[in-house]
């Protein structure tokens, strides 16, 4: 394996665990490509990655959690399924080539800015008491204080019985690519579940924490989690989460869909091509 040296791996898991937080998308968007950029082993990248997954989260879901952004009922119904699809993920990615995964891995972030765009130029929704039977026996419905619009926002989660089976889908993809998904796991939770965009990011933060140690598990396994690559990303992330997390509070719902669009779709496009060629 390649060594980039610790302070460069310290300072790209910093901006990465930064946006990561903010975004929901977790940090994994920009370390594992960035990673192999500096000649890692994707697979490496990958399992070191996963493990900040759990940084991430660990650092900021808790300042989630303080200001009442996480819907802790949502979250544990949905980890259900993205813990179960994490593990497939994880062991797919032990059985396939560099090749592909670069290919996948490029595609997954191309199709995560699409759905980023998707959901930006979706207009703000006014919280309407739709709920399914499961969703009113689940209990999912909440509130939380939105600091930047200053006001009280009260919302009612629907379709649980579909989100649940797209979450295998964002665990799989987790697992597969050690990225979080959390693009994935908010555009179920907004778009398909009804959740506001900050409760839904927030919530995500804490899923793909779960998520990841499940991935985790196969990668310790299979003896891919380097501790000289990991240390130093986890570092870099956590203290990065932290400071997105800060902001991503005190922010707008606009200005966090915003972020790493066109940052993700460019290493998308990149990682596409070396993979193919």
């Amino acid at each position: 394996m390649a060594d980039p040296g610790f302070l460069l791996i310290f300072a790209i898991s910093l901006v990465a665990g930064f946006f990561g937080a903010m975004t929901g998308l977790g940090g994994g968007t920009i370390i594992v490509p960035v990673l192999t950029y500096l000649g890692v082993d994707i697979k490496l990248a990958i399992a070191a990655s996963m493990v900040s997954v759990i940084a991430t989260s660990c650092s900021s879901a808790a300042s989630y959690l303080r200001e009442g952004l996480v819907n802790l009922k949502v979250g544990m119904y949905l980890e259900m399924f993205t813990v179960s699809g994490a593990i497939v993920g994880a062991s797919i990615t032990l059985a396939s080539g560099q090749d592909l995964l670069f290919v996948i891995f490029g595609c997954v972030l191309i199709g995560a800015a699409v759905l980023l765009f998707i959901r930006q130029r979706a207009p703000e929704r006014e919280a309407v008491d739709n709920r399914d039977r499961l969703s009113c026996w689940l209990e999912l419905s909440g509130k939380c204080e939105d600091r930047a619009e200053k006001k009280t926002i009260v919302y009612y989660p629907s379709r649980a019985a579909a989100g649940g089976p797209l979450m295998v889908i964002a665990g799989m993809i987790s697992g597969l690519l050690g990225i979080g998904a959390g693009a994935f796991n908010v555009l179920a939770q907004d778009l398909v579940m009804g959740l506001p965009t900050k409760v839904s990011t927030a919530t995500s933060t804490l899923i793909i924490g779960v998520t990841a140690l499940a991935g985790t598990g196969i990668y310790l396994s299979a003896g891919l989690v380097d501790p000289d690559l990991a240390v130093p990303v986890i570092l870099g992330v956590m203290l990065g989460a932290l400071g997105g997390s800060f902001i991503l509070i005190r922010s707008t719902n606009r200005a966090v869909r915003n972020y790493f669009m066109v940052v993700v779709v460019v290493i998308g496009i990149d990682m596409v091509i070396r993979g193919v060629s």
